[in-house]
């Protein structure tokens, strides 16, 4: 039995559909899921507590030595990045005063803004569906914001101070790798060749059907209207999610490079 984890969010559940409910050739493998959110999942997969999982490619730096990427499944692309929102406009210079609400201290969301705030120190963890309101509730003074909250932040009044991902396009030169599918190193070659086809061959079935995967993702999504989440999708799934080519492997060595070289990971 092969212990699944990823996400609700309908990127997830979009690529996902089809391994679950049997949709492809499975190769006579097994499949028992459960659903978190992004930081939850980080923190199952640092404590190795699941075999296959997405996680944050943040996270990833750290679990290379038990855990294989595999080829398919990534959030990984251009325009797509978290953004730092608030109520009134901060200047750049002055975010390191300010207290800041972030998704998930193992989050890419939290590297990039290291990278981009090196000084800032005044940080808040929480769940990324908490962040908006812990700023309209002055519990923090501004915040990062991943997923679906990109496109309701402007609805709620508050507004965007900088584009984390834009921030990385222009330092590196490459796609932002947000998310991943891992697999322990422990399942072993047969098994591992086995996840990267049967992931491959569910996110093909979730591009060419897109319709028949919408039950399972509308019945996971938060509080979601069908236009918001096929935003969602689009902004996240893509084709470096049915294969990340030597691009998108590219753009995660230079996540590793950077994060190295600005001493965040050792």
């Amino acid at each position: 039995m092969i212990r699944l984890a990823f996400s609700p969010c309908p990127n997830d559940t979009f690529i996902f559909d089809a391994l679950v409910h049997g949709k492809i050739d499975l190769e006579g493998l097994d499949f028992e899921f459960r659903m978190e959110d992004v930081e939850t999942l980080n923190g199952m997969a640092l404590k190795g507590e699941a075999d296959m999982i997405k996680v944050s490619y943040h996270a990833y730096l750290f679990l290379q030595k038990t855990y294989v990427l595999l080829e398919s499944g990534s959030a990984l692309g251009k325009g797509n990045g978290p953004l730092l929102i608030a109520k009134q406009d901060i200047p750049p210079d002055e975010i390191p005063f300010h207290t800041v609400a972030l998704p998930g201290e193992y989050t890419t969301a939290h590297l990039l803004f290291r990278l981009a705030f090196p000084e800032a120190s005044l940080k808040r963890f929480m769940v990324f569906s908490q962040v908006e309101d812990a700023i309209l509730q002055n519990k923090v003074d501004a915040g990062v914001i991943i997923h679906e909250n990109r496109f309701t932040y402007m609805d709620k009044g508050l507004k965007k101070l900088a584009d984390l991902g834009e921030f990385w396009e222009d330092l590196a030169h490459a796609p932002i790798p947000l998310g991943g599918i891992i697999a322990k190193r422990s399942l072993g070659y047969e098994v591992i060749n086995k996840l990267n086809r049967i992931m491959n061959r569910s996110v093909e079935h979730a591009m060419l059907n897109g319709p028949d995967t919408m039950p399972f993702v509308r019945a996971n999504a938060r509080e979601m209207n069908e236009e918001v989440m096929m935003k969602h999708i689009s902004l996240y799934v893509n084709n470096f999610t049915l294969q990340l080519g030597q691009e998108g492997k590219s753009a995660i060595a230079k996540l590793l490079e950077v994060a190295k070289e600005k001493r965040i990971i050792f």
